[in-house]
């Protein structure tokens, strides 16, 4: 029997910028979860379905945070703007495309 994979959840992981990092992130800014979750000890299944709602959320403007009505395009800014520091501060290099 293998055993299931777990996300560690935003806080606990690597840097913050790896794809389900991102998943978590966009899921804040549409208000999909609430801040106080970062999805830690969710299973691939239900991130897989969270990743889902992020698409449909994101397909209504065209994937183009250019394309975010006003309040959304700064709430965007702030947040990419704040996990991109956090990340750094952990060893995130963006030149070396890093996912893990």
């Amino acid at each position: 029997m293998s055993e299931k994979m777990n996300y560690a959840g935003f806080h606990q992981d690597a840097h913050g910028i790896t794809m389900l990092g991102r998943i978590v992130l966009d899921a804040w800014l549409f208000g999909l979860i609430p801040r106080e979750e970062d999805c830690a000890g969710w299973d691939l299944q239900r991130m897989q379905q969270l990743m889902d709602r992020v698409n449909r959320a994101w397909d209504q403007y065209g994937n183009l945070p250019s394309r975010l009505p006003p309040d959304l395009q700064t709430q965007h800014a702030e947040l990419y703007s704040w996990a991109m520091q956090r990340a750094r501060e952990r060893g995130w290099n963006p030149e070396l495309d890093d996912e893990a």
